[in-house]
């Protein structure tokens, strides 16, 4: 039971983090140009924070996605990311075309629960791809980024129920983990 607690603090910490992370990056780059930014990003911030303290998001099992669902996140963020940097397409056609082809899945078997659960894997994989050939320099970036994205997915089935974003928010704590794992080990 203090495991799952521990796991569950860590997952909306890691969120929260993301999230705050996010915004101070839009205030930094838009700082000397509109105040009006930094306030907004207050409020937002004051806003998230008081949300996760005080809206029922979660449920109150403990529960974790499968590792055979999982494993899609990873494969998504390739497929993204190939169709994106090497293949040149761009990170909206390429997330357009995984996201369309893994939204059929659960059309080859419509009695299948596990094909009904793969779009939301690939969905977030593909915003993992998405990321420019700056933020992610390889393939093999790409795919480390994907499996983090993939944890963080799997420990977060009952948290942030209702909450929009929830899978652009896991694939991009999956990179900032990636990008921060990779600047300290270079």
């Amino acid at each position: 039971m203090r495991k799952h607690k521990a796991i569950r603090f860590l997952m909306v910490a890691t969120v929260l983090f993301t999230q705050v992370t996010f915004l101070t990056m839009i205030v930094n780059a838009h700082y000397e140009t509109n105040a009006a930014i930094i306030i907004a990003a207050l409020v937002i911030i004051l806003t998230i924070v008081f949300g996760y303290r005080y809206l029922d998001l979660h449920h109150e099992d403990y529960a974790y996605e499968k590792i055979s669902v999982v494993i899609w996140v990873p494969i998504g963020a390739v497929l993204c990311y190939l169709l994106n940097v090497p293949g040149g397409l761009g990170s909206i056609l390429a997330m357009g075309i995984v996201g369309t082809l893994a939204s059929f899945l659960p059309s080859l078997n419509k009695k299948s629960n596990y094909l009904k659960q793969l779009p939301a894997s690939i969905y977030c994989g593909a915003f993992v791809g998405m990321s420019s050939a700056e933020t992610s320099p390889s393939l093999g970036f790409a795919l480390a980024a994907g499996t983090l994205a993939g944890l963080f997915f799997m420990m977060s089935k009952n948290l942030f129920l209702g909450v929009g974003g929830k899978l652009g928010t896991m694939a991009f704590a999956g990179v900032i983990t990636a990008t921060l794992m990779y600047a300290l080990l270079v």
